[in-house]
């Protein structure tokens, strides 16, 4: 069974940085897809990042492009957020599938962090 935990949530003001990361445990295949989600109370649930677990096939959504930076370090996955903004605040979920995260079914979520960025 794969588990997930994200850590690294908080608050910041409009334009910091925040890291975020995931620790993966159980079957991670190199196939699997690694990646964030987030989302706001009352909205859908909405892609943020993705990776590859053998490190390759990276994909930002265009909201974040240039501002975050999905990646893996060892057994850890990462979002580095930097010029943060307030349509940023959402938890924030860690999510894995051997299918392309390209929709919100998805086989395995962490728990989720949240991030609050104030003005």
């Amino acid at each position: 069974q794969v588990q997930l935990v994200e850590s690294g949530g908080g608050s910041v003001q409009a334009g910091g940085s925040l890291r975020l990361s995931c620790s993966a445990s159980g079957p991670i295949f190199r196939q699997y897809f690694m990646g964030w989600f987030r989302q706001v109370p009352g909205k859908e649930r909405e892609f943020v990042a993705k990776i590859r677990w053998s490190g390759g096939d990276i994909f930002h959504a265009d909201s974040v492009k240039g501002r975050f930076t999905i990646g893996r370090d060892d057994a850890r996955l990462y979002l580095q957020m930097n010029s943060l903004k307030p349509e940023d605040t959402a938890v924030y979920y860690c999510a894995a599938d051997v299918r392309s995260l390209a929709t919100t079914s998805v086989s395995y979520w962490g728990k989720g962090t949240l991030v609050t960025v104030s003005s």
